[in-house]
């Protein structure tokens, strides 16, 4: 480890920060439904929107009726985005490389991925996707999905700051302004900025080049920029080309990678401020902000200092490992020269504390304690700032858990944000939190002893169990990275993983909305001298606690078997 790395580190901590409290205050004016800044320009559209889609503008859903307003668009997109795959050949418009059909199987786990914000991708994006369907599918998908995980957070956080309401909001509403008013405006100079650094946006057919050894070399270009924007500001994660963010089509250099990391974070971070806000407390969003940045610069240091030695097993080589020919200051297989250890190391762990999945190194390639931290990221489901909106209601609900807990110690009943917390809301956010690792560690253990799943491995050993249980960690909690080892473009592991995306984005929504329909019809309870602070350190360490609890006592196993065990394994000198 450098002082420069930290001192990246510490810049990329300060812009965050910086940004929080005036992107929430502006995504709580939208969401209030108050004049902005770009209402001149977008009020027309918006209320166009509304007059063509038949949306009551100023009537609210009870939270049944605003899930399944999610839970049918979503089904819409996904059955929209499977007929644009496979009818891919038959729309040569924008097809210049002339690319089939996708599979069945291919199109089926791509839809979901899209639809659920996952990004999972078991196919080389320049080898199998037209442009209009890069355009038409995939780049649509990564605003409204995106919106739509927004939007839900928003519900919860109502059902927390209302008083005797039936209501959460209108689904339709939300999604609409959310696009309109944060996405597109963020995405279109975002994207403008991306082109001036370099990124190709353009219709035009593959480049071919003759290298200076003869030989013939296709360069895939196509409309990229737009497409990068999204995919970081809406944590997407889904690249144009096969190497995602560590092609340098799609992150050029040190000043676009920085950018990108600040995006991924940006939206998760100002929702903490939207929260507090809305709940009229500042010092709730920053407590929740807290928490979720201590688990942050654990995952950082973990992860930096597993990779800035590099590989211990090349020291019985007679390879030095702080600036040998192999190891030049650490671990550098599977890592771009143009990002360094320091970048790689945060880059990481930025994309798996969010549900963005955009990867600028090889994930497979990192120490095995160094590939623990993005799984064990994912697995505790994403909630250090996390997906857009997914983080902070995935969060949330561990909170409610945090406030239950704190009541039994006190023997009071359990209050949050001025509302009791009681058994059904308590019953309902374990449920979504037990979820994820029903699903996770179930498909895992299928995966591990069946012949189909067994197939696609590439590596012998815990290294092989954890690229199994990476794609299944990766498909639950809507991450989309991998442990690229793993041959998943198969029928059971389309099939498989593509149920976990399902599982992780939607069996989660419907207990969490449960949650924000019951705060939201209870009343505000006054604050007396028995009631829990959730503004002070002890409340963030009891969160952080719990949290790690829970995560280690659900998945302690499954990490032992993998990246745990590979990490004694190459200290004794085997390798895998």
């Amino acid at each position: 480890m450098t002082v420069n790395g930290w001192l990246q580190i510490a810049l990329y901590c300060a812009v965050v920060i910086a940004l929080t409290k005036p992107l929430g205050g502006y995504m709580t004016r939208v969401f209030n439904g108050e004049r902005t800044l770009l209402a001149p320009v977008l009020r027309p559209i918006e209320r166009l929107t509304y007059r063509i889609c038949g949306v009551e503008e100023t009537r609210e859903q009870h939270w049944t009726v605003y899930a399944v307003a999610m839970l049918l668009f979503s089904l819409m997109g996904f059955l929209s985005l499977y007929a644009i795959q496979r009818l891919q050949a038959a729309t040569p418009l924008f097809n210049p490389a002339g690319q089939p059909a996708v599979a069945p199987d291919l199109a089926f786990n791509t839809s979901v991925s899209f639809v659920s914000n996952t990004n999972w991708q078991s196919y080389v994006p320049e080898a199998t996707m037209s442009y209009l369907t890069q355009m038409l599918g995939l780049t649509v998908h990564n605003f409204v999905s995106a919106a739509a995980g927004i939007a839900l957070a928003i519900a919860l956080i109502r059902g927390f700051a209302r008083r005797s309401a039936r209501t959460v909001g209108n689904f339709w509403v939300d999604l609409t302004r959310c696009t309109l008013y944060i996405l597109l405006p963020v995405s279109i100079v975002v994207g403008l900025f991306f082109v001036w650094q370099g990124m190709p946006q353009n219709l035009n057919a593959y480049a071919e080049a003759t290298t200076l050894e003869g030989a013939k070399q296709v360069i895939a270009q196509g409309p990229v920029a737009s497409q990068e924007a999204i995919k970081m500001f809406g944590t997407n994660g889904g690249g144009f080309f096969n190497a995602n963010s560590a092609h340098p089509y799609e992150n050029p250099n040190a000043v676009t990678n920085f950018v990108q990391m600040v995006l991924i974070f940006s939206i998760g971070a100002a929702l903490t401020n939207v929260f507090g806000r809305m709940v009229g407390n500042e010092k709730q969003g920053w407590a929740i902000f807290a928490a979720m940045g201590v688990l942050f610069l654990a995952g950082v240091f973990v992860t930096y200092a597993a990779e800035a030695p590099g590989n211990s097993a090349f020291a019985g080589m007679g390879i030095d490992q702080a600036a040998g020919a192999l190891q030049s200051g650490g671990n550098m297989e599977g890592k771009e020269v143009r990002f360094g250890i320091a970048n790689s190391a945060l880059f990481t762990v930025i994309t798996t504390d969010a549900s963005c999945g955009a990867v600028n190194n090889m994930h497979d390639s990192l120490m095995p304690l160094a590939g623990m931290v993005p799984m064990v990221n994912i697995m505790l489901g994403e909630i250090i700032f996390g997906g857009v909106g997914s983080g902070l209601y995935g969060m949330l609900l561990f909170a409610v858990v945090a406030v239950f807990v704190a009541g039994l110690m006190v023997g009071r009943t359990p209050e949050y944000q001025g509302k009791k917390i009681e058994a059904r809301e308590v019953k309902m956010a374990m449920l979504a939190i037990l979820i994820l690792p029903l699903s996770i560690l179930g498909f895992t253990a299928i995966a591990a002893v069946v012949q189909p799943g067994l197939a696609g491995l590439e590596n012998a050993g815990p290294h092989g169990f954890s690229e199994i249980l990476y794609a299944y960690v990766s498909g639950t909690g809507n991450n989309g990275s991998a442990f690229a080892g793993l041959t998943a473009n198969s029928l059971f592991y389309n099939t498989t993983i593509g149920i976990a995306m399902l599982v992780g984005r939607f069996a989660m929504i419907v207990p969490m909305m449960a949650v924000a329909g019951s705060l939201a019809a209870k009343k505000i309870v006054p604050p007396s001298a028995g009631t829990f602070p959730t503004t002070g350190v002890l409340w963030v360490g009891l969160l952080v606690g719990l949290i790690l609890i829970m995560g280690g006592l659900t998945y302690f196993p499954a990490v032992a078997l993998g990246p745990i065990a590979e990490h004694f394994a190459m200290t004794a000198g085997t390798l895998y």
